[in-house]
């Protein structure tokens, strides 16, 4: 579960820092970057209840909910994340 609101851009996981949480910076950047790709870094808090899985799809299952989250906050956002998810696509099937 991911919720979101107006903020400093703190980041609580299950009671913890993001830092604290997540034990790798890969892992930390997942969790940023709908937030990143959107321009809202420093504008949300966000507040995540998240169980089962490692700390890898745990961190993909947060990236979602966040994107999704920020759709419903603002439909204009939708349009930033599409073209990323697009253009990850794109770069891997270059491979």
């Amino acid at each position: 579960r991911v919720r979101i609101r107006p903020g400093k851009g703190n980041i609580t996981i299950n009671g913890s820092t993001l830092d604290e949480y997540m034990p790798t910076e890969v892992s930390r950047m997942i969790v940023k970057q709908p937030l990143v790709v959107t321009g809202n870094e420093g504008k949300y808090d966000l507040i995540v209840k998240v169980i089962g899985g490692g700390y890898s799809g745990q961190a993909g299952a947060i990236r979602h909910g966040l994107s999704r989250a920020l759709v419903k906050a603002n439909i204009e956002n939708k349009a930033a994340l599409k073209a990323a998810v697009d253009a990850e696509k794109a770069e891997s099937t270059e491979e």
